[in-house]
């Protein structure tokens, strides 16, 4: 163990990492996110999901640097008495909980349609890229707009409030699918042709284990780069449905339900309950898409210059 995480230290790809002040920083802001998000219960002051602990007459309270602060609330508080930063911390949780699980689902259903698609040809080939020219001529937002918007009105608001987070991660992951299948297609299509495949099948291998044991493990670099991105892509997608009110509820707070939240307070002058969870919106996605970036260099040799 001791070696392996030694010579992971000592490989040309940790030494560009190192050598990238941008790298290095966009790596260290997520971890923060990442740590933030899982000691939630410790470090917040607050449990915003315990009526408890809640009291009304903390409503609108604003920042401490702000005349009118109150010291127990450093970010302020929101309309329903909430402290921000105890809200920030679990609803940043939710929103990397919904973009990583959102991912996941899309890597599973685009990679192995990838795969079947480009290594079994023919019709199959036709049938699911023309499946996945469908679903990429349709927003991500349009579709997710639509499936949830039915199911609040079939089901009632009280049940989709239960089932949001799962809905969520459904609707993004479905929409999503296409752009993981489209590439690992791409990939199969040129490592089939290869000496290890024609090996493979020589010794009588079947084909699920030729794709998935042989063939899956060289198309990992896109794959690994483009989950960076359709992360960030996620949680973007997240944000824009729950300030739409097709997210996630007031009382299960996510960066983009926290935005929504205090909209419609910012032009009185509580602009801290929007402008506070939109910055750090901000940056969480710009640290994924920065280490994306770096990511796809790094592991591209075509794109990599010695400097």
């Amino acid at each position: 163990m001791i070696a392996a995480v030694q010579k992971a230290f000592e490989s040309n790809f940790f030494y560009q990492f190192r050598r990238d002040p941008v790298a290095v920083g966009s790596a260290s802001v997520l971890l923060i996110f990442v740590a933030m998000a899982v000691l939630a219960p410790l470090i917040a002051p607050q449990n915003p999901y315990d009526p408890l602990q809640i009291d009304l007459m903390d409503s609108e309270i604003p920042p401490v640097w702000q005349q009118g602060g109150d010291e127990r609330f450093v970010f302020g508080t929101d309309p329903q008495g909430r402290d921000m930063w105890s809200t920030i911390l679990y609803g940043t949780g939710i929103s990397l909980l919904i973009g990583v699980f959102a991912v996941m689902l899309q890597a599973v259903m685009g990679v192995s349609m990838g795969l079947v698609s480009g290594y079994v040809g023919g019709r199959i080939d036709s049938f699911l890229m023309r499946l996945a020219d469908i679903q990429l001529s349709l927003s991500t937002l349009m579709v997710a707009i639509i499936a949830l918007a039915v199911f609040q009105a079939a089901f009632g608001a009280e049940l989709y409030s239960d089932l949001a987070i799962v809905m969520l991660i459904l609707v993004i992951g479905i929409a999503e699918w296409p752009q993981y299948a489209r590439t690992v297609r791409a990939n199969v299509l040129a490592e089939k042709e290869k000496e290890y495949v024609d090996a493979a099948r020589v010794i009588g291998l079947s084909g699920r284990r030729i794709m998935f044991r042989h063939i899956l493990p060289n198309t990992l670099t896109p794959i690994l780069v483009i989950s960076t991105v359709q992360v960030a892509n996620a949680i973007v997608a997240e944000a824009a449905l729950s300030f739409l009110g097709l997210g996630m509820p007031v009382n299960q707070p996510s960066l983009g339900s926290l935005i929504r939240n205090g909209f419609d307070y910012i032009l009185s002058g509580q602009w801290w309950i929007t402008v506070i969870p939109a910055i750090v919106l901000i940056i969480l996605i710009l640290a994924i898409n920065l280490l994306g970036d770096w990511l796809r260099d790094a592991l591209n040799p075509k794109l990599y210059k010695e400097t």
